[in-house]
């Protein structure tokens, strides 16, 4: 009875792990997205700032390009700026709550491993397929 209830906790944890590691590695990689266009948006920005007021500017929208103000292109990548820098720190809040997540999840399975030596050598006999 008590195998049977080590075993359901060894699943459950599992499936935690399982779980967390997906969430955070999704996490991670909007991240990195968000860091990138916030890179990208940061550099137009500075070669906006190099042009004089009267040069011609273009956005592109998808295959043709459009003739706009250099005001409007600059507060585009200004508010594309401040969006990314929001979405990072919410991202790094959540990666940070899913790493403590993490921990905690791999501590229980330590304790359970603790609990039961015969757990942990079954599991280090089995084959990963």
């Amino acid at each position: 009875m008590a195998d049977e209830n080590i075993r359901t906790a060894f699943m459950e944890i599992q499936g935690r792990i399982i779980e967390t590691t997906g969430k955070l590695k999704q996490v991670q990689s909007q991240l990195r997205n968000k860091e990138s266009e916030k890179k990208r948006a940061y550099l137009t920005l500075e070669e906006l700032r190099q042009l004089s007021d009267d040069t011609n500017t273009y956005k592109s929208i998808g295959r043709t390009f459009v003739l706009e103000p250099k005001s409007v292109l600059m507060n585009e990548q200004e508010q594309k700026l401040k969006d990314s820098e929001a979405a990072i720190a919410s991202l790094q809040s959540s990666k940070e709550y899913l790493e403590k997540q993490m921990a905690e999840v791999e501590n229980n399975l330590r304790e359970l491993l603790s609990q039961d030596p015969g757990l942990a050598r079954q599991i280090m006999s089995m084959t990963v397929m």
